[in-house]
């Protein structure tokens, strides 16, 4: 019984250091894998952010850009509204002027019918009039009075004549200068309500590219959610897996200090163990279940590893013991061993493997640990097996 007890020990530290650096390897991989995801979960981060910065800055400039449009529309509407006071004071003017100019018409009008009677009754009746005129006189004073009144009054004429004329030209000039500044003023309307336009136009276009900023910014900030969300995903998923990974580290570690210790250690002689009934049993099947699929030289490996270890004092010293010693053997925690002695799995070479170890046989020397190759592990290799 106190040999069996060895043997189990034995076996059960070295397949529990085997997984344990499986696992600690698997825990490296899983560590390294977290650190990769939320680095990457940084950078998509980090660009985001930076995208959003640029974005902000984007609409900030339209904004800019709104406002001194804005202020150019403002311009050009009070420029507008003096032009279009310009416009009604000239109207204003215009409408004087035409009042004035309809007048001077009547009068020149009239003026010029007073003209024409003159010259037609004089060139009708010039001859006779003036000779009577002058015959009437009865003395010399008045024949003198009389010659004078005939000058003045053609004189009169040829000035009434000239002034129409006169008159005629700056109705004319008149008319023309007020056609030509209100064409001006019409043509800087049409000018400032053009700028006016454009400048209406621009702001459209910047007020569509200052929503569609804003509609892209808030897009870019539920992505920027997203992604804050996933780095602290990243970030709790990497620190446990650290910490499972330095938790399995100090586990295979602790492991090692073991296997060493235990080749230092006092060793039983096969024949000081006893074993148990069932012993065979439980061994044979634990072989099937860690190298069933071994040549013999591996089954009986895995068999004198579980004796070496019930034979060191720094393990348990039954089968039993050894075999379920906690979190040691994988068949053991995965439930593959409970299905083969459920079933007795074990084959014919399976039992002569027990049967050899059981008896002291060993062809693995006093390692009590093995587990699959791995870069760097050193021992001696049997099948799909490294023993150390």
């Amino acid at each position: 019984m106190i040999a069996f007890a060895i043997v189990f020990s034995y076996t059960m530290s070295a397949d529990a250091t085997s997984d344990t650096k499986e696992q600690m390897e698997e825990a490296q991989r899983e560590k390294e894998e977290r650190e990769a995801e939320l680095n990457a979960a940084r950078q998509d981060l980090a660009q985001t952010q930076a995208n959003l910065a640029g974005l902000e800055s984007v609409k900030d400039t339209y904004q800019g850009q709104m406002e001194i449009l804005n202020e150019n529309l403002q311009l050009v509407a009070d420029k507008l509204a003096v032009l279009e006071n310009e416009i009604a004071l000239k109207q204003i003017e215009i409408d004087e002027t035409t009042a004035a100019l309809e007048q001077a018409r009547v009068e020149r009008a009239t003026q010029y019918e007073s003209m024409k009677q003159r010259i037609r009754f004089l060139y009708e009746n010039g001859g006779n009039t003036y000779a009577e005129l002058l015959l009437s006189a009865d003395t010399f004073g008045e024949l003198l009075n009389y010659a004078d009144y005939i000058e003045d009054l053609s004189a009169y004429d040829r000035r009434m004549l000239e002034e129409f004329i006169r008159v005629e030209n700056e109705i004319e000039d008149a008319e023309a200068a007020l056609e030509q500044e209100m064409s001006e003023l019409d043509d800087m309307r049409a000018e400032v309500e053009d700028q006016q336009s454009q400048v209406n136009d621009l702001i459209s276009q910047t007020a569509t590219q200052i929503a569609l900023t804003a509609d892209t910014i808030e897009a870019v900030e539920a992505q920027e959610a997203a992604y804050e969300e996933t780095v602290v995903q990243r970030q709790t998923e990497a620190e446990a897996a650290a910490a499972e990974y330095e938790r399995i580290k100090a586990q295979y570690e602790e492991e090692l200090r073991l296997s060493q210790l235990a080749a230092v250690s006092a060793w039983r002689d096969i024949s000081q163990v006893q074993f148990g009934e069932g012993d065979r049993y439980l061994l044979a099947n634990l072989i099937y279940c860690e190298a069933g699929n071994q040549p013999y030289e591996g089954q009986l490996a895995v068999g004198a590893v579980v004796i070496n270890r019930v034979l060191s004092s720094k393990f348990p010293d039954t089968v039993t013991e050894v075999i379920y010693q906690r979190k040691q053997f994988s068949p053991v925690l995965d439930g593959h061993l409970a299905l083969a002695l459920a079933n007795d799995r074990a084959t014919e070479a399976c039992y002569r493997a027990a049967d050899e170890a059981m008896s002291g046989v060993t062809n693995v020397g006093n390692r009590v640990f093995f587990r699959t190759p791995i870069p760097g592990l050193e021992g001696l290799q049997i099948g799909a097996h490294i023993f150390y």
